[in-house]
């Protein structure tokens, strides 16, 4: 079933386009809200004569999204994660974590208008972008950093592993001389 938005909805689209939807979604949900209205030649007509109104809606929450595009343009957003020993990720960083963390830099952002390339599972730094109108799209960089005391500790075990590999290549080294010298000894005594 085709409608014409009347309202922003979130998960379908902005004003004045035409969407397909469930009957159920629509007869449920965007009817009664005031969200939609049947896409039939009647209703096309009217939306052309609302035409200026829904222009002025459309400009209004462009500026909104241009608005929010420049305070995203340049920042980096640190995400603190905790990480494994060899240095990947517990899990993945998510669109749910970075929109919670662009809240918190006062930044309100639905997590279903970012997009970044695969999947984050390790330390860096990556290129998240937002969709936040049909053609305006902010680009920011999030940082994945790994936790200050959880790097001590990793720095710390990295460095009892490097002591406990020094002293095993000692005593395989003097393993190795203690045998040379048996064998010399050895072909001394002949």
């Amino acid at each position: 079933m085709k409608v014409i938005l009347i309202e922003k909805v979130k998960t379908l689209g902005t004003i004045g386009e035409i969407v397909n939807v469930s009957a159920g979604f629509a007869r449920n949900y965007l009817y009664p809200n005031k969200l939609a209205i049947l896409a039939d030649e009647k209703n096309s007509n009217v939306l052309k004569d609302k035409q200026k109104a829904l222009a002025k809606k459309i400009e209004a929450e462009k500026n909104v999204a241009l608005a929010t595009k420049k305070k995203l343009e340049g920042i980096t957003v640190e995400l603190i994660k905790k990480v494994g020993a060899n240095g990947r990720l517990f899990g993945a960083v998510t669109s749910t974590d970075i929109a919670k963390e662009l809240e918190k830099a006062g930044v309100s952002i639905e997590r279903r208008l970012l997009a970044f390339d695969g999947s984050i599972k390790s330390l860096g730094t990556y290129e998240v972008k937002a969709k936040l109108f049909n053609d305006v799209v902010a680009t920011f960089n999030l940082k994945v950093a790994i936790d200050a005391a959880m790097a001590e500790e990793l720095k710390k075990q990295q460095a009892e592993a490097q002591k406990r590999n020094a002293e095993k290549k000692a005593k395989a080294e003097a393993a190795k001389a203690a045998a040379a010298a048996e064998a010399e000894a050895a072909a001394n005594a002949e």
